[in-house]
């Protein structure tokens, strides 16, 4: 796919990388909309949340999971919020999903 978080995740655009691992990236996103505002995406390109299929639980799984380790690494894991939008009236802007991992509120 040739979506911007699949360039990102090809290095094929710049971002502010917080983690890297085999299967999911995280950066800070451009338009943040909280003190800290880091979107966390699966290198495997899905669409949405409503693409999903029973053999992406993991992903999803590691997804969730890298959300709350970087926020105890930036030491705001006392409270944060995690957000999927899905679809355009949910919000999605990016047809690739991703967390809004939401913090330093």
């Amino acid at each position: 796919m040739n979506c911007i978080f699949c360039q990102i995740a090809n290095k094929e655009q710049p971002a502010d990388f917080v983690y890297e691992g085999d299967n999911v990236i995280a950066f800070k996103d451009i338009k943040p909309s909280a003190p800290v505002h880091i979107l966390v995406v699966p290198k495997k390109h899905i669409d949405s949340v409503k693409n999903l299929e029973e053999g992406d639980r993991d992903l999803v799984s590691e997804v969730i999971f890298t959300a709350k380790k970087i926020a105890k690494e930036q030491k705001f894991d006392e409270g944060y919020k995690l957000v999927f939008n899905v679809g355009r009236k949910g919000g999605q802007i990016i047809d690739h999903v991703h967390l809004h991992l939401l913090g330093g509120f």
